[in-house]
């Protein structure tokens, strides 16, 4: 049952303690210390003169003010407005409103008084600055709580699934986003964003998440035009095929993580981003790539076709993964990326068509010769084994040598072609002249033969020759 508070105000009701959201800690949680410092404090003054307390009196009020400013929990805010009239008043003032996923308890969000009791807090805090509802609501309040405090608030966070029920099938119940006009971050969970809201202009919007959506690629676009000043933009857990065009002349961190086998051709136009991390594209084109320091394609389904990136001279950190590539798309982003510091490369298979083919011989001189800042290197099987061919080392002579290679991950899990292999182990342990580590990671090998008893007896006799650098998992 939930604990009412009332003293001269209308009642608040909350629930049963709310569980934790794995996805984003709330605001109070963002900085436990000060959590912590709160909490102190409240149970300090609650001790009293005879409970070896303080006097609450004799705090001034804006130790008082700022104290409890830290809270955001509703049940943190509802607990404290009963503790005196002087506490109470400081409500007005609280920065920030966060409503936990179980907030209240059914019965009162079904009967609509939870509604009733977001709409009570939220005029009760003159002052909102972050809005965060987890809990179930009905869309049809949002408006009247985003007019409400629509010159403060400045970050606003919805899970929108919580109010389903209410959803128009155009998507028309994000509208009233458009009365925050003073919004600099939004994040909404579990939207329908089908048809383009109509937000108008957003100008002072950084921060765009959208959480599990439903898109149709000319509602994206819409969207997105509607918040020309985006700094930081977030598509994750969205289901889209089609054409995604994104142009953002602020734009810097970028993540996007469609869902599905289909194929999804990706346009960005953005010559301020610094990081980069798309899944699930079959087609990828960036324009605007110069100041490009971090950048991850994947995709666990299906093919990538193409990516055509331009030079990355800034490029630090490189990730590439999936299940097949088409091998001019890999040789495309490495390529440009020459002076890359950090490459991970897990994909599994090459080719263009359905056939899923090995990766083409990669001569190990010329590679490394191409990329010669490399400093730490996450290799997977397919990658690995094209540097492992016949003639991968024919131009290896005693010039030659990897400059900065410090670390290497090796994923092995075939013993085919073994000898090649080892030699190749052996090449990058007595070219690289700052090698600091060398992990070989045994995993999933399928060969129960000889051959691989064979082979992992020749990795221990190389990890004991090279005992100070090389080790085995």
């Amino acid at each position: 049952m939930g604990e009412t508070c009332q003293e001269g105000h209308e009642a608040l009701t909350i629930g049963p303690s709310p569980r934790p959201i794995p996805q984003r800690q709330p605001p109070a949680a963002a900085n436990p210390k000060r959590r912590r410092a709160a909490s102190r404090f409240v149970e300090h003054m609650e001790g009293g003169v005879g409970g070896g307390g303080t006097d609450m009196n004799a705090v001034p009020d804006g130790v008082v003010q700022h104290v409890l400013s830290m809270l955001s929990n509703v049940r943190d805010v509802a607990a404290c407005a009963c503790v005196c009239r002087r506490w109470r008043e400081c409500v007005p003032y609280l920065p920030a409103l966060f409503f936990p996923r179980n907030a209240f308890d059914t019965a009162a969000a079904a009967g609509g008084a939870a509604d009733d009791a977001i709409g009570r807090m939220v005029r009760s805090v003159e002052r909102l600055r972050e809005l965060v509802i987890y809990c179930p609501f009905s869309m049809t309040r949002l408006p009247e709580w985003l007019a409400l405090r629509s010159a403060s608030l400045r970050v606003l966070e919805l899970r929108m699934d919580a109010g389903s029920a209410d959803k128009a099938g155009d998507g028309g119940y994000l509208d009233c986003i458009d009365l925050a006009r003073g919004l600099e971050e939004l994040r909404l969970w579990g939207v329908s964003l089908t048809a383009a809201p109509a937000w108008g202009r957003l100008d002072k919007l950084r921060v765009l998440e959208i959480v599990g959506a439903p898109l149709e690629d000319s509602a994206v676009k819409d969207a997105i035009a509607a918040c020309p000043n985006l700094t930081d933009l977030s598509l994750l857990g969205c289901d889209c095929s089609g054409a995604v065009s994104i142009e953002l002349a602020l734009l810097e961190r970028c993540r996007l993580d469609f869902l599905g086998a289909g194929n999804c051709s990706l346009s960005l136009v953005a010559p301020h981003v610094e990081s980069l991390e798309v899944q699930g594209f079959t087609w990828i084109t960036l324009r605007g790539g110069h100041s490009l320091r971090r950048l991850s394609i994947a995709k666990s389904t299906g093919r990538v076709y193409k990516v055509d990136t331009g030079k990355l001279p800034d490029l630090e950190h490189l990730s590439l993964r999936g299940v097949q590539w088409s091998w001019a798309a890999v040789s495309s982003v490495l390529q440009c990326a020459r002076d890359v510091k950090h490459l991970v490369m897990k994909i599994e298979f090459s080719g263009d068509f359905d056939a899923l083919q090995p990766f083409p011989e990669v001569d190990l001189v010329d590679f490394f010769n191409s990329h010669p800042n490399l400093r730490k290197f996450d290799i997977h099987g397919a990658m690995f084994a094209a540097l492992c061919q016949k003639n991968s080392l024919k131009n290896l002579d005693a010039r030659f040598c990897i400059p900065c290679l410090e670390e290497v991950l090796i994923t092995v899990r075939s013993p085919l072609n073994a000898e090649q292999k080892l030699n190749t182990l052996e090449s990058l342990v007595k070219y690289s002249a700052r090698l600091r580590s060398m992990v070989i990671r045994i995993s999933q090998m399928k060969n129960c033969h000889d051959a691989a008893d064979d082979f992992f007896e020749e990795i221990c006799k190389f990890k004991y020759m090279n005992n100070k650098k090389v080790r085995v998992e």
